[in-house]
């Protein structure tokens, strides 16, 4: 078989594919091919079935109808195992990591090298393997190191060295650079190179258009379960396939910003610190303003945000609510100020995922609905739960359908809902839209400036600059933990870049 014949063989084809779930039908006749050497993006809505197709592959879901070949073979893959015995391999958005583990640890669990006849485990030996594949991936990283004191960056890379170890031949990543800054994107995107070179073949499931421009070869689009088209990625325009996403044009209009100058000041925090992570950060946010606290990762931004809300202590530092000083030491104290905070970690800060919807969205305001003897009001949180299932067009069949079960994008849904129950005047959203697809995106901002008429103060975290810039009426820009500027809405990519990578020698201060 010549070289041009083995990098577009086709590894993986899935035809006619049925998924249903209690209430939902995940996947109807969905199909999908992967070929050798290509990265094949899958796009879609949440809710659109990608993630699940995926995961039938993967093992984690069985197929209920359909049919899916390796390397032209049909297979009936029941197991994640069974799909790591074929060359399958995913990387789930959600890292799976065991965090008190060494890297080595995580790569080879269950496949360690052992000594004295299988008694021991060689940890050099381990450790070596390890360095090998790191050395392939031109990574620089310690396999002895905890995975607990690893980056997001870097437990990515753990989890791509784990796939690498598998020798696996069908890569699946799910939103790979949701935690990852630009430096970091661009060495995932060599090692995906290298991997395309020696014929493996990925399947790349992102909501990021210049990513998709950038790595993918073809993109295959899903809507409400269905295969939709498959296009070549460098030919087809980015509306296209936004419009073949979401079965309508987006608008892109600019949002116009309000003149708050008179407004009075809702949050105010002055002269904050915490170690190196924030030193000496303060800045205003009024009554109905969009506040984007930006910088390149590591600048400080969630840091920040986290000392607000009282989840990680402070070293110095003064915040006020309407004017008047707080003693914030819990995430309670910052509730009863009036302070609402979406973390961009949702699954461990912002949900139980093993609840329901509704219990998730009345979680903030159980005092609400408690009755006498604390029995708690089940029709009134039904009767919430429901409101903003409607409002913010959470996909799901009921109000009592457990959390884990939704996408991550209606998921993230849940964690906003929670928090306009609750009525805060004031709210912190740490990367609202991060693996939340472009229709979903567009509802969210509407959803913020809707906020922010109605005199709410509102900070916006985003790892993705243009959403920032056209989402902010002020941009308050962090490096090295320092507050560098405060650029208005409306500034360009330039003047945020000089402010982002500025390394002040006095600590700035904006109103």
């Amino acid at each position: 078989m010549s070289e041009l014949t083995t990098i577009m063989s086709e590894l993986v084809t899935m035809t006619s594919i049925d998924k249903s779930f209690p209430g939902v039908h995940a996947l109807k006749t969905a199909r999908f091919d992967l070929r050798a050497g290509e990265v094949h993006a899958l796009m879609g809505e949440n809710g659109a079935g990608k993630s699940t197709l995926m995961k039938i592959l993967a093992g984690v879901y069985r197929l209920d109808r359909g049919e899916v070949r390796v390397s032209g073979k049909p297979v009936n893959i029941q197991t994640p195992r069974q799909a790591q015995e074929l060359g399958i391999t995913i990387i789930h958005q959600e890292l799976s990591l065991m965090r008190h583990l060494t890297a080595a640890q995580n790569i080879f669990i269950g496949r360690e090298p052992r000594k004295m006849r299988g008694l021991l485990v060689d940890e050099k030996m381990l450790n070596a393997r390890t360095s090998e594949i790191f050395a392939s991936m031109h990574l620089k990283l310690d396999p002895r190191a905890p995975v607990d004191s690893l980056t997001i960056a870097k437990q990515q890379m753990v989890e791509i060295a784990k796939a690498l170890s598998l020798k696996s031949r069908v890569l699946i990543m799910d939103e790979p650079t949701a935690a990852l800054n630009e430096l970091e994107i661009n060495e995932l995107f060599a090692i995906i190179a290298r991997l395309k070179a020696s014929g493996v073949g990925v399947v790349y499931i992102s909501h990021k258009m210049d990513e998709i421009k950038r790595i993918a070869d073809r993109v295959t689009v899903m809507r409400d379960g269905e295969y939709v088209n498959t296009v070549p990625a460098d030919t087809t325009p980015i509306d296209a396939i936004i419009s073949m996403m979401v079965g309508r044009i987006l608008g892109n209009e600019q949002v116009s910003i309000p003149d708050l100058s008179a407004a009075p000041m809702a949050l105010e925090v002055k002269g904050l610190r915490r170690g190196k992570a924030i030193r000496g950060v303060s800045f205003g946010v009024r009554k109905g303003e969009i506040l984007g606290l930006a910088g390149l990762m590591g600048a400080g931004r969630t840091e920040v945000a986290r000392a607000i809300f009282g989840a990680d202590p402070l070293d110095a530092g003064e915040i006020l609510v309407d004017g008047k000083p707080v003693r914030i030491g819990a995430p309670k104290d910052a509730v009863q100020a009036g302070i609402g905070y979406l973390s961009e970690d949702r699954k461990h800060f912002g949900l139980i995922t093993a609840m329901d919807v509704r219990n998730n969205v009345a979680m903030a305001s159980l005092e609400r609905f408690a009755g006498r003897a604390g029995v708690l009001n089940e029709d009134g949180m039904r009767d919430a739960a429901r409101r903003f299932i409607h409002q913010l067009a959470i996909k799901t069949p009921s109000d009592q359908q457990e959390t884990r079960l939704l996408s991550g994008g209606n998921q993230q849904k849940v964690v906003i809902a929670k928090w306009l129950l609750r009525e805060c005047p004031i709210l912190i959203f740490d990367e609202p839209t991060r693996g939340i697809d472009v229709g979903a995106k567009a509802e969210i901002y509407k959803l913020l400036n809707a906020l922010a008429s109605q005199g709410r103060a509102i900070i916006v975290i985003s790892s993705e600059l243009p959403e920032v810039l056209r989402l902010s009426h002020r941009i308050a820009v962090m490096c090295e933990g320092r507050l560098t500027g405060v650029l208005p809405g409306g500034a360009s990519q330039e003047d945020f870049m000089r402010l982002a990578t500025q390394r002040p020698s006095a600590v700035s201060e904006a109103a």
